[in-house]
Parts: structure tokens; C-alpha cells; sequence
């Protein structure tokens, strides 16, 4: 393959993969329920149901949101956004699994956290920072969510 080839189908590569498309993605494989279930499982208190379905929510939020990808998987997999390894690592504890699976078909379903609002954000909670723009509208799962304003 010559380098102007090359060239063409790694930016083609990146640009898919950047877009949230599974296509050439590492985490191809990984069916929406997959990612999302993960993501509740690594970013929230693992024996909270409500802290997953507002994990969920802010997933789902983010997907509503033509800045972010337009697949849960791409929204997940998003660099810098959620726990490094969140759709690599083994999930080990079967209960906190099996809950997170749950709560994920529900998500998918139309289940959403009204607490969380429109947030698209959230951190641990307990951390404070110095920013003006943060709207806090809850906590679950020990987590804090947030608007930014």
C-alpha cells in the first residue's frame, strides 16, 4: 500500500472512530448493552441501582447531544471520560455484574434517572472544585452529577 493510501484510510480510520461508529473500532464487538452495563459497573457504587440508572441517564443525555458520539458504545469510549479501562476490564464481582446488566436493559428500554436532569457530567462525590459553572443536581451512587452552566 503506498503512503498517500496509508495516509487516506488511517485518517478514514480515525475519523470513524472518533465519530462513536463501531466500525474499525477496537470495541467493535461490544453491543450497546455491553458498554453501558460496563460503564455502570466501573463508575458507580456497585450495589447501587440508582447510581447505575443515573450513570445511564448521563450516557443517554450525552447521546441526545449532537457534541458528543451518537452510540453508547462511542459515548463510553470516549477518551478521558470514564474510568480508564471501562470497556476492557474484567468485571469480577458476578452480583454487581448481574445488576448492572439489569439496570442496562433498562436504560435501553427508556429508563432514566429524573434527578440527573439534562447532566452530562459527574465525578465522585465528596470532591469539590473551584469552577462557578457546575451545577450540582444529585448524588447516588457516590457520585455527584452536574450541569454545566
Amino acid at each position: 500500500m503506498s503512503g498517500a493510501i496509508r495516509f487516506v484510510a488511517a485518517g478514514l480510520c480515525l475519523a470513524i472512530t472518533v465519530s462513536g461508529c463501531a466500525l474499525f473500532s477496537p470495541f467493535g464487538n461490544l453491543s450497546p448493552k455491553d458498554c453501558m452495563t460496563r460503564v455502570m459497573y466501573f463508575e458507580s457504587n456497585r450495589s447501587s441501582a440508582e447510581g447505575m440508572l443515573a450513570v445511564g441517564t448521563v450516557v443517554m443525555n450525552r447521546m441526545e447531544d449532537r457534541e458528543y458520539p451518537r452510540t453508547v458504545c462511542g459515548v463510553v469510549g470516549q477518551k478521558n471520560q470514564f474510568a480508564p479501562g471501562v470497556l476492557y476490564k474484567p468485571m469480577k464481582e458476578g452480583r454487581s455484574k448481574a445488576l448492572a446488566a439489569s439496570v442496562a436493559e433498562q436504560v435501553l428500554h427508556g429508563a432514566r434517572h429524573p434527578g440527573v436532569q439534562r447532566a452530562k457530567h459527574f465525578h465522585t462525590a465528596g470532591l469539590t472544585f473551584p469552577y462557578t459553572n457546575m451545577h450540582y443536581v444529585l448524588e447516588a451512587g457516590g457520585n455527584a452529577f452536574y450541569e454545566k452552566r
